[in-house]
Protein backbone atom coordinates (compact mmCIF):
# COMPACT_ATOMS: atom_id res chain seq x y z
CA UNK A 1 0.00 0.00 0.00
CA UNK A 2 1.21 3.25 -0.88
CA UNK A 3 1.29 6.15 0.62
CA UNK A 4 0.51 10.04 -0.27
CA UNK A 5 3.91 10.89 -0.82
CA UNK A 6 4.96 8.45 -3.14
CA UNK A 7 1.61 8.78 -4.77
CA UNK A 8 2.41 12.65 -5.30
CA UNK A 9 6.31 12.17 -6.14
CA UNK A 10 4.53 9.20 -9.30
CA UNK A 11 2.74 11.82 -10.61
CA UNK A 12 5.31 14.53 -10.54
CA UNK A 13 7.87 12.20 -12.36
CA UNK A 14 5.16 11.22 -14.53
CA UNK A 15 3.91 14.28 -15.58
CA UNK A 16 8.21 15.88 -15.53
CA UNK A 17 8.87 12.90 -18.09
CA UNK A 18 5.70 13.18 -20.47
CA UNK A 19 6.69 17.22 -20.79
CA UNK A 20 10.39 16.95 -21.09
CA UNK A 21 9.53 14.18 -24.10
CA UNK A 22 7.23 16.89 -25.47
CA UNK A 23 9.76 19.80 -25.48
CA UNK A 24 11.77 17.69 -27.97
CA UNK A 25 9.25 16.13 -29.93
CA UNK A 26 6.54 19.70 -30.08
CA UNK A 27 6.38 21.19 -34.15
CA UNK A 28 6.11 24.46 -32.35
CA UNK A 29 8.82 26.21 -30.65
CA UNK A 30 6.79 28.18 -28.30
CA UNK A 31 4.89 24.91 -27.10
CA UNK A 32 7.79 23.50 -26.78
CA UNK A 33 9.55 26.49 -24.33
CA UNK A 34 5.84 26.05 -22.64
CA UNK A 35 6.39 22.41 -22.01
CA UNK A 36 9.52 22.54 -20.56
CA UNK A 37 8.83 25.40 -18.07
CA UNK A 38 5.98 22.45 -17.12
CA UNK A 39 8.78 20.06 -16.46
CA UNK A 40 10.29 22.91 -14.36
CA UNK A 41 7.71 23.18 -12.10
CA UNK A 42 7.41 19.38 -11.77
CA UNK A 43 10.91 18.64 -10.83
CA UNK A 44 10.21 21.14 -7.98
CA UNK A 45 7.81 19.72 -6.78
CA UNK A 46 10.34 16.14 -6.65
CA UNK A 47 12.87 18.74 -4.93
CA UNK A 48 9.77 19.45 -2.41
CA UNK A 49 9.47 15.93 -1.50
CA UNK A 50 13.17 15.54 -1.22
CA UNK A 51 12.59 18.38 1.48
CA UNK A 52 15.34 20.50 -0.82
CA UNK A 53 13.03 23.71 -0.45
CA UNK A 54 15.68 26.05 -1.58
CA UNK A 55 16.46 24.70 -4.62
CA UNK A 56 12.49 23.92 -5.65
CA UNK A 57 12.17 27.89 -5.01
CA UNK A 58 15.09 28.87 -7.06
CA UNK A 59 14.52 26.07 -9.98
CA UNK A 60 10.97 28.37 -10.42
CA UNK A 61 12.42 32.09 -9.28
CA UNK A 62 15.37 31.88 -11.21
CA UNK A 63 14.62 29.32 -14.18
CA UNK A 64 10.74 29.46 -14.81
CA UNK A 65 10.59 32.97 -13.88
CA UNK A 66 13.60 34.75 -15.84
CA UNK A 67 15.72 31.85 -17.93
CA UNK A 68 12.48 30.88 -19.74
CA UNK A 69 10.25 34.12 -19.66
CA UNK A 70 13.25 35.45 -21.51
CA UNK A 71 13.49 31.70 -24.21
CA UNK A 72 9.50 32.61 -24.44
CA UNK A 73 10.09 35.97 -26.14
CA UNK A 74 13.32 35.30 -28.03
CA UNK A 75 11.48 32.21 -29.38
CA UNK A 76 8.16 34.39 -30.67
CA UNK A 77 10.24 37.50 -31.93
CA UNK A 78 11.99 35.23 -33.98
CA UNK A 79 11.16 33.96 -37.31
CA UNK A 80 12.51 30.34 -36.66
CA UNK A 81 11.86 27.89 -39.55
CA UNK A 82 10.60 25.24 -38.16
CA UNK A 83 11.20 22.82 -41.18
CA UNK A 84 14.45 23.48 -41.64
CA UNK A 85 15.30 22.72 -37.33
CA UNK A 86 13.60 19.79 -37.83
CA UNK A 87 15.55 18.45 -40.60
CA UNK A 88 18.28 16.77 -38.33
CA UNK A 89 16.23 15.38 -35.83
CA UNK A 90 15.36 11.98 -37.25
CA UNK A 91 19.34 11.88 -37.76
CA UNK A 92 19.89 12.48 -33.94
CA UNK A 93 16.87 10.28 -33.15
CA UNK A 94 19.45 7.11 -32.20
CA UNK A 95 22.09 8.63 -30.29
CA UNK A 96 19.04 10.65 -28.40
CA UNK A 97 17.29 6.86 -27.52
CA UNK A 98 20.91 5.69 -26.36
CA UNK A 99 21.67 8.55 -23.75
CA UNK A 100 17.90 8.61 -22.91
CA UNK A 101 18.12 4.95 -22.37
CA UNK A 102 21.37 5.12 -20.84
CA UNK A 103 20.37 7.84 -18.05
CA UNK A 104 16.66 5.74 -17.29
CA UNK A 105 19.18 2.71 -16.34
CA UNK A 106 21.28 4.77 -14.29
CA UNK A 107 18.07 6.33 -11.92
CA UNK A 108 16.75 2.70 -12.38
CA UNK A 109 19.88 1.79 -10.58
CA UNK A 110 20.17 4.16 -8.02
CA UNK A 111 16.20 4.03 -6.50
CA UNK A 112 15.86 0.55 -6.71
CA UNK A 113 19.24 -0.37 -5.16
CA UNK A 114 17.62 -0.63 -1.48
CA UNK A 115 15.23 -3.48 -2.99
CA UNK A 116 18.38 -5.62 -4.02
CA UNK A 117 20.25 -4.97 -1.46
CA UNK A 118 22.98 -2.98 -2.97
CA UNK A 119 23.11 0.47 -0.63
CA UNK A 120 23.96 2.25 -4.11
CA UNK A 121 22.58 5.58 -2.40
CA UNK A 122 22.21 5.18 1.40
CA UNK A 123 19.68 7.59 3.05
CA UNK A 124 22.14 10.14 4.99
CA UNK A 125 21.36 11.12 9.03
CA UNK A 126 20.43 14.44 9.69
CA UNK A 127 21.32 15.97 12.67
CA UNK A 128 18.61 17.63 14.73
CA UNK A 129 18.09 21.43 13.68
CA UNK A 130 19.78 21.00 10.25
CA UNK A 131 18.86 23.21 7.70
CA UNK A 132 20.09 22.39 4.11
CA UNK A 133 19.99 25.75 2.89
CA UNK A 134 22.54 26.76 5.33
CA UNK A 135 24.40 23.65 5.20
CA UNK A 136 24.68 24.62 1.28
CA UNK A 137 25.79 27.92 1.43
CA UNK A 138 28.71 27.03 4.17
CA UNK A 139 29.75 24.49 1.58
CA UNK A 140 29.43 26.91 -1.01
CA UNK A 141 31.37 29.76 -0.08
CA UNK A 142 33.93 27.96 2.04
CA UNK A 143 34.78 24.35 0.76
CA UNK A 144 34.06 25.58 -3.06
CA UNK A 145 34.57 29.07 -3.14
CA UNK A 146 36.87 28.62 -6.11
CA UNK A 147 35.32 26.69 -8.07
CA UNK A 148 31.95 29.16 -7.45
CA UNK A 149 34.35 31.88 -8.57
CA UNK A 150 35.05 30.33 -11.49
CA UNK A 151 32.01 29.39 -12.76
CA UNK A 152 30.70 33.11 -12.37
CA UNK A 153 33.48 34.26 -14.57
CA UNK A 154 32.63 31.53 -16.94
CA UNK A 155 28.93 32.49 -17.53
CA UNK A 156 29.89 36.23 -17.20
CA UNK A 157 32.80 35.05 -20.72
CA UNK A 158 29.38 33.57 -21.80
CA UNK A 159 27.31 36.61 -21.63
CA UNK A 160 29.59 39.20 -23.54
CA UNK A 161 30.19 36.19 -26.03
CA UNK A 162 26.66 36.05 -26.18
CA UNK A 163 26.36 40.13 -26.88
CA UNK A 164 28.89 40.25 -29.20
CA UNK A 165 27.98 37.60 -31.44
CA UNK A 166 24.68 39.01 -31.63
CA UNK A 167 25.73 42.45 -32.52
CA UNK A 168 24.59 43.40 -35.52
CA UNK A 169 25.83 47.55 -37.27
CA UNK A 170 22.84 47.67 -39.03
CA UNK A 171 22.78 51.00 -41.38
CA UNK A 172 18.56 50.50 -41.81
CA UNK A 173 18.14 51.11 -38.18
CA UNK A 174 18.29 54.69 -36.45
CA UNK A 175 20.14 54.77 -33.72
CA UNK A 176 21.56 57.33 -31.15
CA UNK A 177 24.98 57.95 -30.83
CA UNK A 178 25.93 58.81 -27.01
CA UNK A 179 29.14 60.48 -27.53
CA UNK A 180 28.47 62.82 -30.57
CA UNK A 181 25.37 64.01 -28.18
CA UNK A 182 27.85 65.15 -25.24
CA UNK A 183 30.14 66.47 -27.74
CA UNK A 184 27.48 69.03 -28.96
CA UNK A 185 27.82 72.64 -28.21
CA UNK A 186 25.08 74.83 -27.99
CA UNK A 187 25.25 77.07 -31.10
CA UNK A 188 25.24 74.18 -32.68
CA UNK A 189 21.65 73.41 -31.47
CA UNK A 190 20.48 77.07 -31.09
CA UNK A 191 20.78 79.87 -33.49
CA UNK A 192 19.63 83.07 -32.96
CA UNK A 193 17.98 85.24 -35.91
CA UNK A 194 17.86 88.89 -35.81
CA UNK A 195 14.68 90.56 -37.18
CA UNK A 196 13.04 94.17 -38.01
CA UNK A 197 10.45 94.61 -36.25
CA UNK A 198 7.17 95.12 -37.92
CA UNK A 199 5.00 98.05 -37.96
CA UNK A 200 1.44 97.27 -37.41
CA UNK A 201 -1.10 98.66 -40.31
CA UNK A 202 -2.61 102.46 -40.34
CA UNK A 203 0.68 103.62 -39.09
Amino acid sequence: MMDFTTIVFYIFAALAIFAAVRVVTARNPVHAVLFLVLTFFNVAGLWLLLQAEFLAMVLVMVYVGAVMVLFLFVVMMLDIDIERVRQGFWNHLPLGLTIGLLMVTEMAIVLAGKYFGLNVLPAPVMAPGYINTKELGRLLFTDYVYPFELASVVLLVGIIAAVMLTLRHRTDVKHLDPSRQIAVKAKDRLRIIKMASEREQGE
